[in-house]
């Protein structure tokens, strides 16, 4: 299984880099993941979408519908796109340190 350093943290990933033990996930985590997607630096709307998603699994052990998503945080789809380009499920949830959810491809 490959891993993924960030900092003092290695981590196991999925051929996808899906984060295997979310439980090893921290902020400095969802920085690095996030600039290996390309995104320089986490905002307060990154941060409030990366927060629900944590929040979310760990209550029901797996991640939100994409309409949840929008609807709990506030923002459009598109505005999630603009902020994780990959999209909610393969953007956000990697960066949220999250498993590979159901139905993502």
């Amino acid at each position: 299984m490959p891993e993924f350093q960030a900092g003092s943290v290695s981590l196991a990933v999925d051929d996808d880099g899906f984060v295997q033990h979310p439980d090893r996930w921290n902020e400095e985590v969802a920085g690095a993941l996030a600039q290996a997607q390309g995104i320089e630096q986490l905002s307060d709307e990154h941060w409030r979408v990366i927060r629900y998603l944590r929040a979310y699994f760990l209550a029901w052990d797996t991640a939100p519908a994409v309409r949840k998503l929008c609807k709990e945080t506030g923002l459009r789809l598109q505005q999630i796109y603009d902020l994780f380009p990959e999209g909610p499920a393969r953007g956000a949830c990697r960066i949220a340190g999250l498993p590979k959810p159901s139905g993502c491809v």
